[in-house]
């Protein structure tokens, strides 16, 4: 929905779906579907013309970034105080399709820049053709925005500007100061699509879709120099949202005594317990978001170079789930956490796989 993209652009796409400059990280939904690492094309000589077509679908669509997508619905749910159901299903085949329709665009509206710098990618290398790419883009859409209807009035209503904002990102405002703003709105809208589907509002999730549409926003600004390299302020700014971000998840509230809440003053004594599970494993999840976007961001920061560049776009993107299950362990949800948590490793198994192993996430 994010390349936010997108992963991002994982970002950006919305879900999204970067995208992640992807898209910003995910095309438009995530972190991260924009943008691009350099590599060989997937097909090589002795793959068959099915299997070379299937991983250039693969290429395009950036499957092993679909991980960082379910995230969204989940925690959107967990804010809402709601148990996942058979709407937050249909809420998250929406996001997924959203997020495909979001990386499919981008690489159509992208296919003269990436003729000259990344001519190896599925379009500028003659593998799918670019009515393919934006007919796909077009029947995603219309996938995602019925699988939302289907989850009732409120997801629709989310889901119906959330498909808007993909178009427009990678239409029209990708490449203008708006762009990475619109990457987040499309990772918070994502959130909140699984808040509206699976609990009936939104409002006790947009705090957790501001967070979400926070770092969103930071992969998104550093993956808009990943081709270039050459930016030390946005892996530096990225680096610090991180910082602030990993200490808003996991910080604690204070508990009064019973008639003193309204008298609470600075070094007026009150109960401090011990850290709840929930509280514990909400510290756990954010240290091990912190842990996957700050490194690479730091090394991006000293040497801005393309290569890292793309690295910290990449890293951002993975940090969008564990992320994702520290804001649902944050709302007390503490099973639907671990489940938003096993995604990671799921999708480093996935992306291990020899199909899969020349289709970046971003």
């Amino acid at each position: 929905m994010s390349r936010a993209a997108a992963a991002a652009r994982d970002t950006a796409g919305p879900p999204g779906a970067p995208a992640a400059s992807r898209p910003p990280a995910e095309a438009a939904g995530a972190p991260g579907a924009a943008s691009g690492t350099a590599g060989p094309p997937l097909a090589t000589a002795e793959a068959s013309p099915r299997s070379a077509h299937l991983g250039a679908w693969a290429e395009l669509l950036r499957l092993p970034a679909l991980f960082t997508v379910p995230g969204d619905a989940l925690a959107g749910a967990a804010a809402a105080g709601a148990r996942p159901g058979p709407r937050t299903l249909l809420a998250i085949g929406s996001s997924l399709c959203l997020y495909e329709a979001g990386m499919a665009l981008n690489d159509w509206a992208d296919r003269a820049e990436d003729a000259a710098e990344r001519p190896y990618r599925p379009l500028p290398s003659g593998r799918i053709r670019p009515a393919a790419a934006l007919t796909a883009a077009g029947v995603l859409t219309g996938a995602g925005l019925a699988l939302a209807a289907g989850a009732g009035r409120p997801a629709l209503a989310v889901a119906a500007p959330l498909a808007a904002t993909v178009w427009a990102y990678d239409l029209a405002l990708k490449h203008t100061p708006a762009g990475p703003a619109a990457m987040a709105a499309a990772r918070g809208l994502d959130l909140l699509l699984g808040a509206a589907a699976t609990g009936g509002g939104t409002r006790a999730a947009l705090p957790s879709a501001a967070l979400l549409g926070s770092h969103t926003l930071a992969v998104t600004a550093v993956s808009r120099r990943e081709t270039t390299g050459g930016s030390v302020r946005a892996p530096l700014a990225a680096l610090a949202t991180t910082a602030a971000l990993t200490g808003l998840v996991a910080r604690r509230r204070t508990r009064l005594p019973a008639g003193r809440r309204a008298a609470a003053a600075p070094g007026l004594s009150g109960s401090t317990p011990a850290p709840t599970a929930a509280e514990a494993l909400t510290a756990a999840l954010g240290a091990v978001y912190a842990a996957t976007a700050a490194r690479p961001y730091f090394h991006a920061a000293l040497n801005p170079s393309p290569p890292l560049t793309q690295r910290a776009v990449g890293g951002g993107i993975r940090a969008t789930v564990p992320l994702q299950a520290a804001l649902a362990a944050r709302a007390g949800a503490s099973a639907t956490s671990l489940l938003v948590a096993a995604l990671a490793p799921a999708g480093r198994l996935f992306a291990r796989r020899a199909a899969m192993r020349k289709v970046s996430i971003t």
